[in-house]
């Protein structure tokens, strides 16, 4: 069985503009310690999936090539550190389209693990919004919050059903809770 991560980007990989988006690369930065987990990560054999919204694409923020070269220098960067994403994921409509693909609509994670012997039981998704958590419960996977990005802003939400295994206050920290 394959051990897997899913990964949210915005708030969680990257330092998330809260009310923006990262329309280029030279708006894109890594939050503190994630490339260090990403590599932790990649040494201990997960495989690493990354699942993202880009709602800014079809509401007509940015263009796809923005993101693309955006993605693009970040596998760079990825390779350089020596951490192996398996694949990214992204749902490029708009926040309103009704897609089955926007968290926390569960199509980015189906089409992700396509063809992958896996336990669900030991598949984690780190995000760090509510929908985050939600998506990750109805795929059936465990999760964990971080209070990054969205985080401060989202944990209110986490009441009743839509409760994380875990909250922290960023990815690095959710190392520990890695079999």
């Amino acid at each position: 069985m394959k051990k897997i991560i899913f990964i949210d980007r915005d708030g969680v990989i990257n330092v998330d503009p809260v009310g923006d988006y990262v329309k280029c690369w030279e708006e894109f930065k890594f939050e503190k310690g994630a490339l260090e987990g990403l590599k932790m990560l990649s040494d201990r054999g997960y495989e690493i999936i990354l699942i993202s919204n880009q709602a800014g694409i079809g509401d007509g923020v940015f263009a796809k090539s923005a993101l693309d070269d955006i993605h693009g220098r970040m596998l760079n960067v990825f390779a350089k550190e020596g951490i192996r994403i398996r694949s990214t994921h992204y749902c490029l409509h708009g926040k309103n389209a009704g897609c089955k693909c926007r968290k926390p609509e569960i199509g980015l994670f189906q089409e992700a693990v396509k063809g992958i012997e896996y336990d669900p039981r030991q598949t984690f998704f780190v995000g760090d919004k509510a929908t985050d958590v939600e998506a990750g419960i109805r795929f059936g996977i465990r999760t964990i919050f971080v209070r990054t990005g969205h985080g401060i802003l989202d944990e209110p939400k986490l009441k009743g059903a839509l409760q994380p295994d875990f909250i922290v206050d960023s990815f690095l920290d959710s190392l520990k809770f890695l079999p």
